[in-house]
């Protein structure tokens, strides 16, 4: 596909003069996602569930037809399964007090990844204190990998839940996540995927993985902001309390006692983000228009470019797999003696936007001996013109210190 087509399919890379390097943290929205969040507040809104006029309906109809979409999306086998959220992050949160909470005890252990994003970390050092758990880490490799060992010396017999993140968003690297489904299981434990990073680049098949729960943020995949999804085993999350309460995800109201909704009303308390989930939907539309073969040869050919581009400078420490069929389109590195945050500075002024920091993954940044990296995530709408200028700023910037490091 024409890649000057694609580009021209998102305003913002047509108004801004900018090198969107950032993917990782959020992606620009194609035209028919904004078209589509314009209409239904120009055509459609209304509160969904609460109206018995025709508005309403329409509202509940074009959210509903939303989570069946999402649910042949990631092939789960029932709407049902797919809970709207407003990010990953609460999504993960939802999980660690409905599932955690309930089920965790004294000697249990959590095992996640020392690669996890905070939202998949913080909650779980909360529940393990609470109910005087363990919590574990599998940490990675020189080449920025878990093991097979790794993995089975970690999850054991007492490990009742495993956290782990479908693709790095600091490292880009693409873990086992089928094969830790599958030992995790044999241990008796349920595996919690955070696919945030993974799904805006390749396919998901939750009953292929056997995964027990799934989480993504939309807006990392070309969905507006503020809005999220929850995948859950029908069976697991039947036996879940609620998170949060509310209008919505209540069945009956008395004086002294309340009886829940069922799937997935009970999880969807309050109003929620309709708008945000219509362009959800049109995301998807658009991504499978596209389809994830297009979108994988075009992020492959700019993910080798651009590390051979970046891997030609000596003062460059990249923090990346040499395993590119385990490497997605995530590139960390970091210029000898500049730090990161005057790196992104200096670039920003040659017009290119890269994310600076310790990527909500400080245990990861210390277990990597460094307190921060630079991160370039590329997406399809990405060209090599904008890996050219990323390297033009990179020469700048060094010239700018060169003279000071060598005193």
């Amino acid at each position: 596909m024409d890649i000057g087509k694609i580009r021209e399919e998102f305003t913002l890379l047509q108004n801004r003069d900018i090198a969107y390097l950032d993917s990782g943290a959020t992606t620009q929205k194609p035209k028919q996602v904004i078209k589509a969040v314009e209409e239904f507040y120009q055509r459609y809104n209304a509160n969904p569930h609460r109206g018995a006029y025709e508005l309403s309906v329409e509202a509940t109809n074009l959210y509903e037809e939303t989570r069946q979409k999402i649910a042949r999306f990631i092939n789960a086998k029932e709407s049902e399964e797919i809970i709207f959220s407003k990010n990953a992050t609460e999504s993960l949160n939802l999980l660690a007090y409905s599932y955690g909470m309930e089920n965790l005890k004294k000697e249990d252990e959590v095992v996640i990844s020392i690669m996890e994003h905070h939202s998949n970390l913080v909650p779980w050092q909360m529940v393990t204190k609470k109910t005087e758990s363990k919590l574990s880490y599998m940490y990675i490799n020189e080449q920025y990998e878990l093991t097979q060992e790794e993995i089975e010396s970690k999850i054991t017999d007492q490990t009742k839940i495993v956290g782990i993140t479908h693709v790095s968003n600091v490292l880009g690297t693409i873990n086992p996540v089928k094969e830790i489904i599958e030992y995790a299981h044999k241990k008796g434990a349920i595996v919690i995927v955070d696919a945030s990073q993974s799904i805006p680049h390749m396919k998901i098949d939750v009953q292929d993985l056997d995964a027990d729960f799934l989480v993504f943020s939309g807006h990392k995949m070309l969905a507006p902001l503020g809005v999220g999804v929850l995948y859950g085993k029908k069976e697991i999350l039947n036996k879940m309390p609620p998170f949060l309460m509310g209008g919505d995800m209540i069945e009956y109201v008395y004086e002294q006692d309340t009886t829940f909704a069922p799937l997935p009303n009970r999880f969807e308390a309050g109003t929620q983000n309709v708008g945000g989930v219509v362009g959800l939907g049109a995301a998807i539309d658009y991504m499978n228009d596209l389809g994830y073969e297009t979108i994988h040869k075009i992020e492959q050919e700019l993910t080798d470019y651009a590390l051979q581009r970046l891997s030609q400078f000596d003062y460059m420490n990249l923090y990346v797999t040499p395993n590119r069929e385990n490497h997605s389109s995530v590139i960390s590195f970091n210029m000898k003696g500049i730090h990161p945050h005057d790196v992104a500075s200096i670039l920003d002024s040659n017009k290119v936007a890269i994310r600076s920091g310790n990527h909500c993954a400080q245990p990861l940044m210390r277990f990597l001996q460094t307190d921060s990296t630079c991160r370039a995530s590329l997406s399809f709408y990405n060209t090599k013109e904008d890996i050219d200028q990323l390297v033009q700023g990179i020469e700048k910037t060094y010239k700018l210190f060169e003279k000071y490091m060598k005193k």
